[in-house]
């Protein structure tokens, strides 16, 4: 056998790993930019309750928030929100049918 086959057979799980994760990167990528593209189809208020807070160095204030539904959603937001206080928010959809929670302005 070439010796090149055998060092390929050798480093086939690490080769095939890396084009796993190289093909996830770029499903996530062209997915975020496709939400990001697509228009704001309807924006609606709801009412929710402040559960928990994960802050993060760099990275945006992320709540837990229990809708008065009783669903449990994540929310971004820097200003701070007390826990255990009731919080008005907005579900925002987009045409291609992404849904996110936001803070309103």
């Amino acid at each position: 056998m070439p010796k090149r086959y055998t060092e390929l057979r050798r480093n086939a799980l690490a080769i095939l790993l890396v084009g796993v994760l190289f093909a996830f990167g770029a499903f996530v990528f062209i997915r975020q930019v496709t939400n990001d593209a697509s228009p704001v189809r309807s924006v609606d208020a709801l009412g929710a309750t402040i559960r928990s807070v994960q802050w993060g160095k760099g990275s945006p204030t992320i709540y837990v928030l229990f809708l008065d539904s009783g669903a449990t959603v994540l929310a971004n937001d820097n200003r701070p929100h007390p826990i255990g206080s009731h919080a008005n928010i907005e579900r925002v959809t987009r045409d291609n049918g992404f849904v996110f929670y936001r803070f309103p302005e």
